[in-house]
């Protein structure tokens, strides 16, 4: 019995090969199947941004063209003829100021009649029924987007054709004063983009998934052969390949999630940029003429400059934050600073600000004075808009040997149960108008002078920020 012994023990191991190499192949396939269906979603999802980012740059031309080229032209001269080069170059401008440094490639604007008025391409000015069925309905009210695409049929099918444009038409309205509702359509927007540059990255992405596939299919042909030979320890060596497997799934999760997370912020800052661009430019010339349409236009660009660029602050330190220089500083004149800052807003809206903290007692810490001005800023302005009808802040400096404390709490509605284990995550945000990156930069800030942040709710109402500091830190 004993030569059959071998055999036997031969036979489970060959057929362990047998099925090891069968999943081997399936592993493969369901990895190029998967990674096909990963890069068809991904374009999907690119198509959908790119056209959510057209309608976007829309709305904002629809609302540069009505305000700074309708109205001033129609008040002036009583009809809109962009055949007048006065006009046309006056659209011009707040056309290309508008989508000045978006990816824009191709701009037209047709009238009621399938004409294009205006266009990038002067060439094209003046040519009738260009639009064909999406014109049509972008005429009756509703936004349209199609992906053109330029090569041969495998260049189609990998995605690395020559030219992949999306194409979009939507209607340009009148707008509507002291109304969120869209008055009569004017004429066809037409913005054409370019993805070719993204579609070679998804390509890109699609190879380097592939490789990938093929090098883990490598490693577990060697993994195989070990097995094989080592038929005693089967059991662990597949349990290993498992685990590396299992690691890599969360890898790919999370390089998806980063990739999501970077393409949101590149939106949000690059997509207010055009405001900024063409206000500033019709500052310049409005300046020397004041009149109530003036002030109104100044005011708009000195709002929306106000918030782009915080945006654009925040973002920036939120992604690059910087070392904190080490000075000896007081804590309590900080927010002395901070109060002084907000004074304004605190005696128009109602706030008070109560400071309990004897000063003597508060010993010197080293810090960035210029940083933990930012974070605290940042706590006292979101603890005076939780009570957007005014209310109490409470502001309390305790100490220990090693610590300062600092505590702000406030009267508002406090934090939802829902919305606590999100509070931290970066573009997270309850306000209309946040970045949802003021958390962020005041955690990010606190955890640089080794300290901690804990926000909780009040027992009665409203939220309570505890900052604990060192008061010994060394750079």
């Amino acid at each position: 019995m004993r030569p059959k012994i071998p055999e036997e023990k031969v036979k489970p191991f060959r057929l362990v090969k047998y099925f090891t190499f069968t999943s081997i192949i399936a592993i493969f396939i369901g990895t190029i199947v998967l990674s096909v269906m990963n890069i068809h979603w991904a374009r999907s999802t690119q198509r959908q941004k790119s056209e959510d980012y057209a309608l976007l740059l829309v709305e904002n031309l629809n609302h540069q063209v009505f305000l700074q080229f309708i109205i001033p032209v129609a008040l002036k001269y009583g009809k809109i003829q962009l055949s007048n080069p006065e006009q046309f170059e006056r659209m011009d401008k707040v056309v290309r100021s508008t989508l000045h440094s978006f990816n824009v490639e191709q701009v037209n604007i047709y009238n009621m009649n399938d004409t294009i008025s205006y266009s990038f391409d002067k060439a094209l000015i003046g040519k009738q029924n260009a639009g064909g069925t999406i014109y049509k309905k972008a005429l009756k009210g509703s936004a349209t987007s199609i992906v053109e695409q330029r090569g041969s049929f495998w260049e189609i099918l990998l995605g690395i054709s020559k030219e992949n444009k999306i194409i979009t038409f939507a209607p340009l309205r009148a707008e509507r004063p002291l109304s969120t509702l869209s008055g009569p359509v004017l004429g066809v927007v037409e913005i054409v983009q370019d993805l070719s540059d993204e579609y070679k990255t998804i390509f890109s992405f699609q190879i380097r998934v592939i490789i990938t596939g093929s090098s883990v299919m490598c490693a577990l042909f060697l993994a195989l052969l070990l097995v094989v030979k080592r038929g005693e320890r089967i059991s662990q060596k597949r349990a290993q390949e498992e685990i590396k497997l299992r690691e890599q799934l969360d890898r790919a999760e999370r390089l998806s999630s980063i990739g999501e997370m970077v393409a949101g912020v590149s939106h949000e800052i690059r997509n207010p940029l055009g405001i900024i661009i063409s206000s500033a430019e019709l500052l310049k010339k409005k300046t020397d003429k004041p009149d109530d349409r003036t002030n109104r236009i100044t005011q708009i660009i000195i709002e929306e400059s106000r918030r782009l660029n915080n945006i654009i602050t925040d973002f920036l330190n939120f992604a690059r934050p910087r070392r904190p220089n080490l000075v000896p500083c007081r804590i309590e004149e900080i927010i002395d600073k901070n109060i002084i800052f907000l004074e304004p807003e605190i005696k128009s809206r109602g706030y008070t600000i109560f400071k309990k903290f004897q000063r003597d007692q508060i010993p010197e810490i080293n810090a960035d004075a210029s940083m933990l001005y930012q974070a605290f800023l940042n706590l006292l302005i979101n603890a005076m808009q939780a009570m957007p009808a005014g209310g109490e802040v409470h502001v309390e400096i305790s100490t220990d040997d090693e610590n300062i404390q600092i505590c702000i709490e406030d009267e508002g509605k406090g934090i939802a149960e829902e919305q606590a284990n999100k509070i931290w995550d970066p573009f997270f945000t309850t306000k209309e108008k946040g970045t949802g990156l003021g958390l962020g930069i005041v955690k990010n800030i606190i955890e640089a002078h080794a300290g901690k942040i804990i926000i909780e709710n009040r027992k009665d109402s409203g939220a309570r920020v505890v900052v604990t500091l060192p008061i010994k830190l060394e750079g």
